[in-house]
């Protein structure tokens, strides 16, 4: 690896110059360890999550000798990249991990991907062997490299100190920029010790660094003269507009131009879902009103969403009656799973003021009258019970406890699903959840990063009691540091998602899916770690320990809570089926 240093940096040092002109700035000599924390100090870091080891006490006693560097000790390297993951999704910053060579490396793998899956910047850093024994098999030994090749946007193993400040500034700007993701920086120990040269100034010419060719101005044009021929217009906005901060510009399109509004699972919170024009979230488990509009629009505009397989269904009878707009800053998701007629490849906080600029009101009376429809004869709907919590009303008295303000953390399967239906987000950056690789165990130590990152904002981690069971020693990490995150486990005593497939398209074979036989108190657990235990096997009960979590800001509460075991997800799109084919809730 290779890294061209730019002469003109800065340092802590200043020298004045004799004719009065800015300082002359020099290099400061230090150890790799030391180079690393004030590079991440530079960047404006506030909170690594890390897990030490052997390679990388070099780093660790420099952060013994820095008191105000903020490192949180996770209990697993895996959590911490969750962790980091969460902290980046609620603050839109970049998330930063520290952990050593071989398993400390290999276990940040699962949290990368995720990463990677959707689009969050983060920047992992890894032990390695000393660089003399770098392939010889050595003692903890892995090719961290090569292992996360296919999950990152960029890697650097580094092996001169001198390169590793430069090495930093430029991962940083690389996982933000463009489309985000993740990128490694593997940390040989002999590397670590030895001295090199740093500077505070940023290196100027920047690999990976983000250009867009493309003259936008005339497809922009395009795009507002094909919506004003639009009779039935339906805007499809994703997480790309999370990502690219650009949710007060949808607004504004979507109140300008009149159009109702359908989120992906990523794009949940962009759009006000107590707005009339919000259609809620479209897909697999997305709501009847949304699946049948993406069918029945003569106009689609996708925003920062990539066509996903759980959105479309069946790709070959996806939105057929409609023309498409797609606006994306990845020019490899355009035209990759449906094809459309307009591209924009771009900025999506760049693209919409342009267009915005270019669009009028559209009469959309007719088309709401159908949509409302749809709304007024297949809602979202479940059965109430006095001696037995349903799960969605669970979500429903989260939702109400917290006027829907609150950051929601979900892990994966159906109590993912329900967070997604019957909480009503009215606010971006407030929900979190693994979409594009569905990460079991990703929610609490997700929701853990958020409630660091966001200190003045209520975090409920919304999880299943198989998700939990996956990360459930970050309780302590939790503990340690205070971190009043509420942690709601959905219990039915199943993985909740694969037992509903096995219903429905396996026979009912529960086939090893069945967990309570075998699940622990999960009170007595929270209370082991020194965090609240609470429970609840009724609606009253439920209501009662949602107040009682809501007053403690001190620890994490753990609740354990008792829901209707054999409850599914509906609507549902059958795997193979087109969206509109959707099976609505049985009677």
């Amino acid at each position: 690896m290779s890294v061209q240093t730019s002469t003109t940096n800065s340092t802590f040092q200043q020298k004045s110059t004799s004719n009065g002109h800015s300082p002359i700035q020099d290099f400061v000599e230090m150890s790799g360890g030391e180079i690393l924390i004030n590079a991440l100090i530079d960047q404006g870091v506030e909170v690594v999550f890390g897990y030490p080891g052997g390679v990388v006490l070099g780093v660790y006693d420099v952060i013994y000798k820095s008191p105000k560097f903020n490192h949180i000790l996770v209990r697993h390297e895996q959590a911490g990249t969750h962790a980091a993951d969460g902290y980046s999704r609620a603050t839109g910053k970049t998330g930063v991990v520290l952990a050593t060579s071989g398993p400390g490396a290999t276990n940040t793998v699962t949290g990368i991907t995720t990463a990677f899956m959707d689009s969050i910047p983060m920047v992992v850093f890894t032990g390695q062997v000393p660089s003399s024994m770098i392939g010889n098999d050595a003692f903890q030994e892995a090719d961290i490299i090569g292992i996360t090749r296919p999950i990152t946007k960029h890697s650097y193993l580094v092996k001169d100190a001198s390169e590793l400040g430069d090495v930093i500034k430029e991962a940083f700007h690389i996982a933000e920029s463009g489309r985000p993701g993740p990128v490694v920086i593997d940390l040989p120990k002999d590397m670590l010790f030895s001295k090199g040269k740093y500077s505070k100034s940023s290196t100027k010419n920047y690999r990976g660094s983000y250009r867009i060719s493309q003259d936008n101005k005339k497809a922009i044009k395009d795009a507002a003269a094909l919506i004003k021929t639009a009779k039935k217009p339906l805007i499809y906005a994703g997480g790309g507009v999370v990502s690219g901060n650009a949710w007060e510009d949808l607004r504004a399109l979507a109140f300008k131009t009149n159009i109702p509004v359908t989120t992906t699972l990523m794009g949940l919170g962009v759009f006000p879902e107590s707005h009339p024009n919000s259609l809620g979230m479209l897909g697999m488990h997305g709501t009847w009103a949304a699946n049948m509009a993406i069918q029945e629009c003569d106009v689609l505009i996708a925003i920062g969403a990539r066509f996903d397989d759980r959105v479309t269904g069946r790709v070959a009878d996806f939105a057929t009656k409609s023309k498409k707009i797609h606006i994306d800053i990845d020019p490899a998701c355009i035209n990759k799973n449906v094809h459309v007629e307009l591209p924009i490849i771009g900025d999506v906080k760049k693209i919409l003021p342009d267009l915005i600029e270019l669009v009028h009101e559209i009469d959309t009376t007719k088309w709401m009258v159908e949509i409302n429809k749809w709304r007024t004869d297949h809602p979202l709907r479940y059965r109430k019970r006095e001696d037995e919590i349903a799960p969605q009303y669970m979500v429903e008295k989260i939702s109400e406890i917290t006027a829907g303000d609150a950051i929601i953390v979900t892990d994966v399967g159906q109590h993912q699903m329900w967070s997604a239906q019957y909480y009503k987000y009215n606010h971006t950056r407030s929900w979190i959840t693994s979409g594009g690789l569905g990460t079991m165990g990703f929610g609490f130590p997700a929701a853990m990063g958020a409630a660091i990152g966001c200190p003045d904002r209520t975090v409920f981690c919304i999880t299943g009691d198989g998700g939990f069971q996956m990360t459930a020693m970050e309780i302590a990490t939790a503990v340690d540091q205070k971190v009043p995150v509420k942690v709601a486990i959905m219990n039915n005593g199943y993985l909740g998602m694969v037992r509903q497939w096995q219903e429905l398209f396996y026979g009912k074979r529960y086939s090893h899916s069945h967990l309570e036989p075998s699940n622990p108190d999960f009170v007595k657990l929270a209370e082991a770690y020194g965090a609240v235990g609470l429970r609840a096997t009724t609606p009253k009960e439920l209501d009662e320990i949602l107040k009682i979590a809501m007053e403690i800001h001190d620890r994490p509460v753990i609740m354990d809570i008792h829901v209707t075991q054999e409850e599914n997800v509906y609507p549902m799109v059958p795997p193979g089926a087109a969206v509109h084919e959707m099976v609505d809730t049985p009677e």
